[in-house]
């Protein structure tokens, strides 16, 4: 059994792992089903992304999620997906 480390992220540690993974906010929101919306001006968003790496915003990313984050991203320290398929 794998035993992965899942700490809670602060707002700037998520902030700069989506920014490593070359998304915007509403793109890293929408890959781990995050909630996104239409703004005023059109453009998508995610009010709860934001609030997440917001440092005045009592919430935070559960460390489980931010793990599977860094998953999907390339970035885990110690693990990478792979697929099963070519296997």
């Amino acid at each position: 059994m794998i035993k992965l480390q899942m700490p809670a992220p602060t707002g700037e540690a998520l902030k700069n792992a989506r920014l490593a993974a070359g998304l915007s906010q509403a793109q890293a929101a929408e890959l781990i089903g995050v909630p996104i919306q239409v703004g005023s001006r059109g453009g998508v968003q995610s009010r709860t992304w934001q609030a997440l790496e917001s440092p005045t915003d009592e919430r935070q990313m559960q460390g489980p999620v931010f793990a599977m984050f860094l998953l999907l991203t390339g970035q885990h320290p110690d693990y990478e997906l792979v697929s099963k398929k070519n296997n």
